[in-house]
């Protein structure tokens, strides 16, 4: 159940994929390729929109039906990931107002770092490529012996901060992004803005649902004013 305050945090993580960066076109793209290279038509953006904080296993089970202990899932797996590495930055970018709401966490003196499922293969350039690279910390699915929704990368990232997980946020748009938060001992909050579906997030049990990045930023602006 959401809570009805906040602390002000002194740290803000996000997810990456559907929270910061809009990464679906070229995800779908990625899977799509696969699909054309076997002849058939490519899956509707929507529906593979839809599954894309899933990543690889969520956009080879909309576009083909598999899931990852199905025969023939490990191949599509390798042709996905090369195809997505080879063409990571085609059509990306950052949601609307989030260049706006990482100043504003600096303005209030908060840090702000990535905690993403996706290797650091992927992440590293795509970080440096669409204008995250000020990020404090970045912990990818590789970086911890556990991926989300295991606490670990959460806990990895305030390590890396030197700041308690209690004073930390953690801002995600899929479920294991909340789970993950929660069990870390973090604030969560959901994006979204991101591709999930506002009404089933409301069953994550997160502590906020924004809707949009200016929104997150004018709830630290009034706490901010609150604490002062």
């Amino acid at each position: 159940m959401m809570t009805s305050t906040l602390p002000l945090p002194r740290a803000i993580l996000f997810d990456l994929d559907g929270t910061l960066a809009d990464s679906a076109p070229d995800l779908a793209a990625a899977v799509n390729l696969l699909r054309t290279e076997r002849g058939l038509e490519p899956a509707p953006y929507e529906k593979l929109r839809a599954v894309a904080s899933a990543g690889a296993r969520g956009l080879i089970g909309a576009a083909f039906g598999l899931a990852p202990e199905d025969d023939g899932y490990p191949e599509l797996l390798k042709g996905f990931l090369d195809n997505y590495q080879s063409a990571l930055m085609v059509n990306s970018s950052l949601f609307e107002g989030i260049p706006d709401l990482l100043q504003g966490v600096r303005e209030h003196g908060m840090a702000w770092g990535i905690v993403t499922n996706k290797f650091a293969r992927f992440t590293t350039p795509l970080v440096a490529k669409i204008g995250l690279h000020q990020a404090a910390c970045v912990i990818s699915g590789d970086t911890t012996p556990h991926s989300k929704p295991h606490p670990a990368p959460l806990l990895e990232a305030a390590r890396a901060l030197s700041i308690t997980p209690q004073h930390c946020w953690y801002v995600g748009d899929d479920l294991r992004d909340i789970q993950a938060g929660r069990a870390a001992g973090m604030m969560t909050l959901v994006a979204g803005w991101g591709y999930c579906d506002q009404t089933q997030a409301a069953s994550w049990g997160a502590d906020r649902i924004m809707t949009s990045p200016r929104q997150l930023l004018d709830l630290l602006r009034q706490m901010a004013l609150q604490a002062a």
